[in-house]
């Protein structure tokens, strides 16, 4: 699956729920696209069909493509600990996905830009590869000639203080530290990780 650049609140109304983010036309459409959308007769999901819904939504959400979902999958898979939950904790650890809780940019896929554009540092290096990993003890933060672009300042003028417990943020340096792997319960996504594990265990 490429990546989609496609109408975003269509495929939110597909998985019933607003994975992009707030989403004004979701609200006033809680139903699937199409002209059967709202018909209670639509088929009932086969076992498999749950499983492929529920990997589209998690790529769908972080922005993922199939080759780097497997590739995240078969980390997790040998790593210790629970599989689905360190494939969570994976997709959390990305960048691009790690830029966009720290509040530099609104959405993931802003986030994504941030960080091919070269506007992100890693450590005080520049990184510009979204899936780059990133480490406990890392600090992330806003390239020094880039803190005064107007679509970050915004953000994170309009960002939340500490959101998320695995990060820790200082406002006057523009950066923050990934202080942890978040646990299952602190991830707030509407994820059934299990099914993806069943499905790549067939």
């Amino acid at each position: 699956m490429a990546r989609y650049i496609g109408p975003k609140s269509k495929i939110a109304r597909k998985f019933g729920e607003p994975i992009f983010g707030p989403d004004k036309v979701f609200e006033h459409k809680n139903y699937p696209p199409g002209m059967h959308g709202l018909s209670s007769k639509r088929r009932k999901k086969s076992e498999y069909g749950l499983q492929l819904r529920e990997k589209q939504k998690v790529k769908y959400t972080y922005g993922v493509l199939e080759r780097q979902f497997r590739s995240l999958f078969k980390k997790a898979q040998a790593s210790k600990g629970i599989t689905g939950e360190v494939l969570l904790q994976l997709l959390e650890s990305r960048l691009d996905n790690v830029v966009f809780r720290l509040g530099i940019a609104k959405t993931r896929a802003a986030a994504r830009q941030f960080v091919t554009h070269r506007h992100i540092v890693v450590n005080g290096n520049i990184v510009n590869i979204p899936s780059y990993l990133v480490k406990p003890g890392d600090v992330i933060g806003v390239r020094e000639k880039s803190k005064s672009l107007e679509e970050i300042t915004n953000s994170l003028h309009s960002r939340r203080s500490s959101r998320y417990e695995w990060l820790e943020w200082d406002n006057d340096q523009m950066a923050g530290k990934f202080l942890n792997c978040p646990e299952r319960e602190e991830i707030t996504e509407n994820i059934e990780e299990q099914l993806i594990v069943e499905l790549y265990s067939k």
